[in-house]
């Protein structure tokens, strides 16, 4: 490690403040500032490089993050207690930063489970997908049972016995948005490509019923699919018998399904970060971004999501839509996020959460901005609703809120058979059937959990790692994982309790 870790960084030369790389102290002469600092600032917050008029835009990567609430001082601590949001005024342009990324002369290939639907899977799991809560710990006694009989152990090829489970189903209206989208997302999790096949259980009287999700939602292309309800099947412990019986014939049809060779084509990754810190808009976001360009020159597709967490930073996405139509469909979307947070008596500045701002975030549009660089520079392809199939092939954007489980439900729903995960405060979680890996954005936390955490990229900071190579490292996980490697949160078994779908509309 780096011995003569630089104090500070600027991010840009337009930039009135600069970034604390380690904890400093009150009255420290510090790099890039002129005068002594007026206070302590602690690693990844910001600091005033010159005075800043009270109502003056704050200026971090070249882009406002808000506007003074006070006036402050060269070498004061820039935060929470005098920086507020402002108005968000962007102007939008369409198109105008269109640049097509380099085609690589070599052609990488992972190990991977293929489908009949022409899509191909990085892990090979038996699904228990549950349409209602009330069909949730039932699901979870047949996975129970599989495990407790043993004989899944002789199907090499099969990964394991997956319980969906979720908090809603009934009480709900049968014809709006709500009751399409948890439709989407559950017929989008029967398809995902790391399920060789499903068993769909029900109760048997709840609104989102068994029969509509089999018929028109049209579940599988290879038919590995198989359905009940606990009320006509006649009770728990019936169902559990019936339920263990199926699994044993779909886990010999998926046992036939071995490993080989595929295109980066059907990579399709979810880009997510959670527990945000200072850091992540200048390590492991634009590293992951770096590794999102990667992929996508190889024919792959990255999904960005998080609507609540794109908010001040659209128009750098508006502009790299391939046409301005697909522009049109984030500032569409970021409309409906005001509507929907204003109906619901919330703010889009909801955001940063506790731990974000203690890790030296202020705003959502300083968090957006570093959120929006895990997409890299690739042009945006298409712009997709909550689960909806994603069909475009690129870089992409899918809606969704900013809660973690719940995006990255979407993106798996959508197609995605692996998640990437930046985290700055440590966040922990697994998403089954789909492998997570976790980036760390400093090296202290990477330090205190790296059980948890698969890459560091703090060393951009701490041993001088261009952002290129790093996203090299990324990609080349991407192709391991996606090849059978286990990550950390994989090892240590995550994965059974993240399906969060996003409920929508009136519970009744």
């Amino acid at each position: 490690m780096t011995t003569d870790l630089p104090q500070t960084i600027r991010l840009n030369p337009h930039d009135n403040v600069i970034i604390a790389l380690k904890d400093l102290a009150s009255g420290a002469a510090v790099s890039g500032l002129d005068v002594p600092l007026v206070e302590f600032v602690a690693r990844g917050h910001k600091i005033a490089s010159r005075p800043i008029a009270e109502g003056e835009k704050v200026i971090r990567y070249g882009q406002t993050i808000g506007v003074a609430s006070h006036a402050i001082g060269a070498g004061a601590h820039v935060h929470v207690h005098n920086l507020g949001m402002g108005g968000h005024t962007e102007a939008q342009e369409f198109s105008t930063e269109v640049r097509p990324l380099p085609v690589p002369a070599e052609k990488r290939h992972f190990m991977g489970y293929h489908r009949a639907d022409g899509s191909v899977g990085t892990r090979n799991y038996l699904g228990i997908l549950t349409s209602v809560n009330c069909s949730g710990s039932v699901a979870r006694f047949i996975a129970e049972a599989v495990e407790k009989q043993g004989w899944l152990d002789q199907f090499d090829n099969v990964d394991g016995v997956v319980p969906i489970v979720h908090g809603t189903g009934c009480g709900m209206s049968g014809n709006d948005e709500g009751y399409d989208t948890l439709f989407r997302t559950l017929q989008g999790y029967a398809r995902n490509p790391n399920f060789a096949g499903i068993l769909l259980l029900g109760l048997g009287c709840e609104v989102m019923q068994v029969p509509d999700l089999v018929g028109r939602g049209r579940m599988r292309a290879d038919g590995n699919v198989r359905y009940m309800t606990i009320q006509h099947s006649g009770g728990t412990r019936k169902s559990i018998e019936r339920g263990v019986e199926q699994l044993k014939e779909m886990a010999a049809e998926a046992n036939r399904i071995t490993r080989a060779p595929a295109g980066l084509e059907h990579l399709m990754i979810g880009l997510q970060c959670g527990g945000s810190d200072g850091y992540s808009g200048i390590t492991a976001n634009p590293a992951l971004g770096a590794a999102s360009d990667l992929l996508v020159s190889h024919g792959g597709t990255t999904i960005l999501s998080e609507t609540s967490e794109i908010y001040g930073a659209e128009h750098l996405l508006t502009r790299r839509a391939v046409t301005p139509e697909v522009g049109a469909k984030i500032v569409e979307r970021i409309r409906w996020w005001e509507d929907y947070t204003a109906r619901n008596g919330g703010e889009m500045d909801n955001n940063p959460s506790p731990g974000n701002k203690k890790g030296g975030l202020t705003t959502i549009l300083e968090k957006s901005l570093g959120a929006v660089a895990k997409g890299g520079t690739a042009p945006l392809t298409q712009v997709y609703k909550f689960a909806e199939l994603v069909t475009e092939r690129g870089f992409v954007f899918m809606d969704s809120p900013g809660y973690d489980p719940c995006s990255v439900t979407g993106q798996i729903a959508s197609g995605a058979n692996l998640i990437a995960f930046t985290t700055g405060r440590g966040s922990v979680s697994g998403y089954k059937p789909t492998p997570c890996i976790k980036l760390a954005t400093n090296s202290e936390m990477y330090g205190r959990m790296s059980e948890d955490m698969d890459i560091n990229c703090g060393d951009i900071i701490t041993d001088a790692v261009s952002l290129e190579d790093k996203g090299r490292e990324i990609f080349e996980l991407f192709l391991r994982v996606a090849s059978g490697e286990e990550t950390k949160s994989e090892e240590l078994g995550f994965g059974g309790a993240e399906f969060v779908p996003w409920q929508m509309g009136a519970v009744m």
